[in-house]
This record gives structure tokens, C-alpha cells and sequence, in this order.
């Protein structure tokens, strides 16, 4: 499986700053992350636990917070951002691709789903589309062509990332709405947004190394 093996992107860091000149740097998430996915999800406030996780819970069953952190690089690709220039470099945001499971003829799924979370205090500055064009380049990487957004509908924030993204609406059920992302279209909506220094630098430190 690829992510069993060195991939170019990890070890990778991409060092930029928000649109407010905090400086951030954004990396590959791996299993030894737990602790650090924990902390961030601890310090959400109820309302982005609940837009994120469905629940307002102040802290995640065990199970789930090891689901975030079992990251291969292929079916289940992850990036996280650090706040360097905050006391401690705390991890200030994620975002993740879990690809589907293989198809009954056994062929390997190119469609996954997508997600997000940035703590509250950096909502706003440019933090999620960085994380984002990170996690793009990476799924082209592996071969995924297309990821599955699921949100609710009072989700503002992450209803107008989908739509600068290029995503299509698929359908809603119970207040939750289903969009669908085309990786290629999303990465040429990211690299036209030249006025998004952290995007950019995403671009410039990350693409060509994903192939």
C-alpha cells in the first residue's frame, strides 16, 4: 500500500503565516499525534464541536479521537496545523480525507470524504483553505479523485468553503447536507485565489513534490 512506504510529502513542513500575519506552519498528521488531536478538540468551543463532531460533547469517546490519529497516507490522509508563533506551538487546526472502502470487484475507490475543524480564535484568517490545498495536493498524490463533504446545513462557514471550492450539492437528509468535491476543480479554484498568501505559499512549497 502506498502509505506504507516513504512518501514525498511526509517530513514536509510548510512554514506561512494567516491572513492576520500569524505565523503557521502545516504538516502530515500520524498516529503519535493522539494526544496533540485530543487537546485541539478539548479547546473547540460546544458550538464547533457540534458543527464538526454533530455533538457538543466536551471531550470525544477514545475511539473516535484514535480514528482521527490512524493516518496512513493513503486511505486516510491527514494535515495539521501549528501555531508557531504561539507559547507552546499548539495544533490549532486539522483537516482529514478517509477514502472509501474498495469497490465489490475489488477495485481501489478514488472517492473519499473530507473534513475539518479549526479552533475558534483562528476562524476567519485563511486557516482552513491552507489546510485544505495541503490535503488536496496530498489525496491527488494518492490517487483519490474526488471527496464527500457532509455538514450541516447551519454550517455556514464550511457551506461557503465547498462552494469556493467548486463542490456540487448531492442531496440532504435530516439537516444534513451532502456536497461533493472535485479535487482537480478544487486545486484551480485555490491556486486562482492569488490574493491568499497562505495558499499560495502551499502551492509553491508543496506542488511538484507530490509527484
Amino acid at each position: 500500500m502506498t502509505g506504507a512506504c516513504a512518501r514525498p510529502l511526509d517530513g514536509i513542513v510548510v512554514h506561512s503565516e494567516l491572513s492576520d500575519g500569524t505565523q503557521v506552519c502545516l504538516r502530515t498528521i500520524h498516529p503519535d499525534d493522539e494526544a496533540l488531536l485530543r487537546e485541539g478538540i478539548s479547546k473547540l468551543s460546544a458550538e464547533s464541536r457540534y458543527l464538526r463532531f454533530f455533538s457538543p460533547a466536551p471531550s470525544l469517546p477514545d475511539a473516535v479521537v484514535r480514528r482521527l490519529a490512524d493516518v496512513d497516507g493513503h486511505d486516510h490522509i491527514a494535515w495539521g496545523a501549528i501555531c508557531s508563533d504561539c507559547p507552546g506551538w499548539p495544533a490549532i487546526g486539522a483537516v482529514h480525507a478517509v477514502r472509501y472502502p474498495d469497490g465489490a470487484d475489488g477495485t481501489e475507490r478514488r472517492v473519499g470524504e473530507y473534513s475539518v475543524a479549526v479552533l475558534d480564535a483562528f476562524h476567519g484568517k485563511g486557516l482552513a483553505r491552507m489546510m485544505t490545498a495541503a490535503l488536496l495536493i496530498d489525496c491527488r498524490a494518492e490517487g483519490l479523485a474526488a471527496l464527500d463533504v457532509n455538514t450541516l446545513s447551519e454550517n455556514r462557514a464550511a457551506v461557503a468553503l465547498v462552494h469556493a471550492l467548486g463542490g456540487t450539492w448531492k442531496g440532504e437528509s435530516a439537516g444534513v447536507a451532502e456536497y461533493r468535491i472535485d479535487i482537480e476543480t478544487a486545486l484551480a479554484a485555490l491556486r486562482a485565489d492569488t490574493d491568499a498568501r497562505g495558499v499560495q505559499d502551499v502551492f509553491v512549497q508543496l506542488e511538484g513534490l507530490d509527484r
